[in-house]
């Protein structure tokens, strides 16, 4: 041990110089380069970016409201007669249209009260003819005095009464064949019809429930509205004297794209609901190639719902800070300053600012990239164009 003591001692030494060295380099170059960029060194050139002045102004929406597709003039398909059913003149899930025969309900037996009933008419009118004749022949005798009074009279009240009595016979009559015209069900709508609710060869009742036929062109759709959203509609209304246009849209499945069909709002409520604070509203969509069905879930958006006399800048000119939302506002100098907002709705590429800004601020209404507070900014005129993000 005695031996290796000094050569460890030297090797430590020599180590320790080595370290020593480096770090008084490092300080030597650290000072230098700090020095160079003292003394060459130059302020940061301003950050180009678009700048928009903050302005009052009405903007239109992007918004859509969930529902479900229902059918307005959806029938249920009833007997009005009894008797055997005798036939059915579709497939269940046809499309139909209105006045297509579906059902034949057993027509002899109302064939014959027909027949029974215009043979009844026939009489009554013989029975009038002859006691319209006689009171004609009781009025000339009654002018030669060869017939009493009371006589005439009573020809008279007989021809009233077979008057009346064709009357009767001719109601019969209308409604035996009114009857018979029941005994072929046909449809009172166009539209599907469901599966058969009574098999061929049953007996029904007048009142019974035979089918439903579901009309698919058009379709309605009812929903609710915020009642703030339905204020705004409302207003938009009055403005204008033309409908206001509605698209109805479905989820892609399968692989296939979203589909839809344009409409048209056709009623908005004028009562807010206690319960949900929204206002009812109906749109109707044509739909010619049954593409939808009542019953689908599907969203609508309405063309043109606005907020009037609002504030709004780009969504790209929003960042988060540590106090919330936040967008760039620039001072005298053009100097970026770090103004927390609280946001409203999103209209499209744009967000509504509901506290935080005042009209005639100048915010940085593109990309701020590494903006940070105190950057001196290049305003550029912002192009209006909120998607572009330049």
């Amino acid at each position: 041990m005695h031996d290796t003591s000094p050569p460890m001692r030297r090797w430590r030494l020599a180590l320790l110089g080595v370290g020593l060295a480096g770090l008084l380099a490092g300080c030597g170059s650290e000072s230098s380069g700090q020095a160079q960029a003292a003394g060459n060194g130059q302020a940061a050139p301003p950050t180009p970016g678009q700048v928009m002045t903050l302005e009052r102004r009405d903007i239109a929406l992007d918004k859509s409201y969930p529902s479900l597709l229902s059918s307005e003039n959806e029938v249920t398909v009833v007997a009005r007669v009894s008797g055997l059913l005798e036939a059915r003149q579709f497939e269940p899930g046809d499309r139909v249209e209105k006045g297509d025969s579906l059902y034949t309900i057993e027509p002899a037996t109302y064939q014959a009260a027909v027949r029974s009933a215009e043979a009844d008419l026939q009489s009554a009118k013989a029975e009038r003819d002859r006691a319209q004749r006689d009171a004609a022949r009781y009025e000339r005798l009654l002018s030669q005095n060869s017939i009493s009074r009371q006589d005439y009279d009573d020809a008279l009240a007989n021809l009233q009464v077979a008057r009346a009595t064709v009357s009767q016979n001719e109601a019969a009559l209308d409604s035996a064949r009114i009857d018979l015209d029941y005994t072929d069900v046909e449809a009172p709508v166009g539209g599907a019809i469901s599966l058969s609710e009574i098999n061929v060869g049953n007996l029904v009742d007048s009142g019974t429930a035979l089918a439903t036929i579901t009309p698919l062109d058009p379709l309605e759709v009812r929903f609710q509205l915020p009642q703030a959203d339905a204020l705004a509609l409302r207003r938009q209304r009055d403005d204008q004297d033309a409908a206001i246009p509605a698209t109805l849209s479905r989820p892609a499945e399968g692989g296939n794209a979203a589909q839809g069909l344009e409409g048209a709002l056709d009623f908005l409520g004028s009562r807010v609901s206690e319960s949900t604070s929204t206002v009812e509203a109906r749109a109707m969509f044509d739909n010619p190639e049954g593409s939808f069905l009542p019953g689908q879930f599907v969203r609508i958006s309405l063309a043109g719902l606005k907020r009037f006399d609002v504030l709004a800048v780009p969504e790209i000119a929003v960042t988060q800070g540590l106090m919330g939302p936040q967008v760039f506002v620039l001072d005298e100098e053009d100097k970026a300053r770090a103004r927390t907002v609280e946001l409203g709705e999103t209209a499209g590429h744009w967000l509504i600012i509901k506290s935080g800004l005042e009209s005639g601020d100048r915010v940085l209404a593109s990309d701020p990239g590494s903006v940070q507070p105190g950057t001196t900014i290049e305003p550029r005129p912002f192009d209006g164009d909120a998607a572009s993000g330049s």
